[in-house]
């Protein structure tokens, strides 16, 4: 629920997000800096409301799925996400979270102007987050990238599959045929201080989350995205942080989910989970906070068992409760600390983020980083790792 701008239902303001954008399609400055779009703060729920979705498509029922095609762009709607995370280790045992996103966002409904000729006219924009969570030294990297979708500088293709940012790309396989399995992709990120290389190989089959893929994220009807994952992905490669490099193995989580329309005026944010237990089993839930603290009856999440088979979690089935917290230095307290139980499923689980601060300081302000699991299913001693989004507890200054 990209996670994670931005997972984009609803949480920070629009003007940083306008501010950056306009940058970036404004042909004597084709990319904008962090720091030019980070000026302000707003709320998120006005970039995925419904009050700019008119003229998009909109999510109103369940449909079918096609894969690969629908790993590629969908233009008829306003947004969309490719999101992925993973926690990796070297050969000594040291410890890597990551967090890579690529997220596509139309300035109108209109289609673009055509023209014979090259041009910089466009009305896409691509932006993506780079995060690393280096364990050991107790350091987190974020870097961020912005480009207008035209002449090749970003954008997004289903046959074969890829979607970029200049030289930051997710690929797939190019001989894939549709409805083969499993998806293999490859993920290039080159940011100077920073970059990774992954073989990502699906170890578990695409999961439609919500209603047949339809996950509604308020009461009224299109406030809702086409959302699906691959929970387990094995992951091999290379990453570089500084002048190390370190030849990693692990396992990401995908999720991808597009709409027009996501989060009601009175929603604040979400808390997102997607952890993978050592019994082969994975667990995805967003709680979605409103403006008065309260959970919105729309929050919901995905069981999937070991060996790949769904079940829809409602929002009482899944109890959780902060344990802890985080103040941020630059302002925001956000949770630091959860206990998470499912009692149908028999499983009770404790939450610890890998190291405090893992907030992201882009567009907008949000908290994203790797965890550690430690619990129980069935009477029976579990761990795990994973990824937690926090999103709507702090604003730009």
């Amino acid at each position: 629920m990209s996670r994670k701008l931005l997972i984009l239902s609803g949480l920070a303001l629009m003007l940083p997000v306008l501010f950056m954008i306009g940058n970036a399609i404004r042909p004597e400055q084709p990319e904008a800096s962090v720091s030019e779009g980070a000026t302000s703060g707003q709320r998120l729920s006005e970039l995925l409301g419904s009050k700019r979705s008119e003229g998009y498509a909109i999510a109103r029922m369940p449909r079918t799925f096609t894969f690969p095609m629908d790993h590629g762009p969908h233009p008829e709607f306003r947004n969309e996400w490719w999101y992925l995370t993973g926690n990796l280790e070297d050969d000594r045992g040291q410890r890597f979270g990551y967090e890579f996103t690529i997220f596509r966002f139309s300035l109108s409904a209109e289609p673009p102007e055509q023209s014979v000729s090259p041009s910089w006219k466009t009305n896409q924009v691509y932006i993506a987050h780079f995060a690393v969570t280096d364990k050991e030294n107790r350091k987190f990297h974020v870097l961020q990238r912005a480009a207008r979708g035209a002449l090749g500088l970003a954008g997004a293709q289903s046959m074969p599959f890829r979607v970029w940012i200049e030289d930051w790309s997710i690929a797939g396989d190019k001989n894939a045929i549709s409805g083969e399995s499993p998806e293999h992709w490859q993920l290039d990120v080159e940011g100077g201080e920073m970059g990774l290389q992954l073989d990502l190989l699906a170890e578990k089959p695409i999961v439609l989350n919500g209603e047949d893929g339809l996950s509604q994220k308020s009461d009224a009807i299109g406030n809702a995205s086409y959302y699906y994952s691959i929970s387990r992905l094995r992951s091999t490669g290379t990453l570089q942080v500084g002048d190390e490099q370190f030849r990693v193995t692990g396992t990401s989580w995908l999720d991808r989910e597009w709409s027009s329309s996501a989060l009601a005026d009175d929603q604040l944010g979400w808390d997102w989970f997607a952890l993978q237990l050592s019994d082969g089993s994975d667990l995805m839930f967003y709680n979605l906070r409103k403006s008065d603290g309260s959970q919105d009856r729309h929050s919901a999440g995905t069981w999937v068992d070991e060996g790949g088979q769904a079940r829809h979690l409602d929002r009482d089935e899944v109890i959780i409760r902060e344990t802890g917290i985080w103040e941020s230095p630059r302002g925001g307290i956000y949770p630091g600390r959860w206990e998470l139980r499912v009692p149908s499923l028999n499983l009770n689980l404790t939450i610890t983020p890998v190291i405090p601060d893992q907030e992201l300081v882009t567009t907008v302000r949000y908290w994203e980083g790797a965890v550690d699991v430690a619990g129980s299913r069935g009477g029976r001693g579990i761990s795990g790792r994973g990824y937690i989004e926090l999103t709507g507890y702090a604003q730009l200054p």
